[in-house]
């Protein structure tokens, strides 16, 4: 397996992320081997090269993290719906749109 920092880790893992599914900063930081680091997983969005899907990606309360009324927290909430993703008064409903790998995404595609 080849080294990753960190924050190519969180990228690598966000890439997977399906169309139509979010993870939490927290969760994206456990999937990619770095539990307890979701500021570190926030951190590396804000400052990536990378193309990634960073509207997938919500406080673990369902919240967009962006101050209502910015331009991000527009941008993210347009992205998320043109995905048929419900935002309601910022929020994304968590039981509903957070994403589970199967055993086959834990095992095999995630190597963290």
């Amino acid at each position: 397996m080849p080294k990753y920092t960190p924050c190519e880790q969180i990228c690598y893992v966000l890439k997977r992320v399906p169309k139509g599914s979010v993870v939490s900063y927290g969760q994206l930081a456990d999937l990619a081997g770095l539990p307890g680091r979701a500021r570190l997983a926030g951190r590396c969005l804000k400052e990536t090269t990378h193309v990634v899907p960073w509207h997938r990606v919500v406080r673990a309360d369902g919240k967009l993290a962006f101050p209502a009324g910015s331009e991000s927290f527009a941008a993210q909430q347009r992205l998320l719906i043109s995905e048929d993703i419900t935002v309601t008064r910022g929020r994304v409903h968590m039981q509903t749109y957070n994403w589970k790998p199967d055993i086959y995404t834990l095992l095999a595609e995630l190597p963290f």
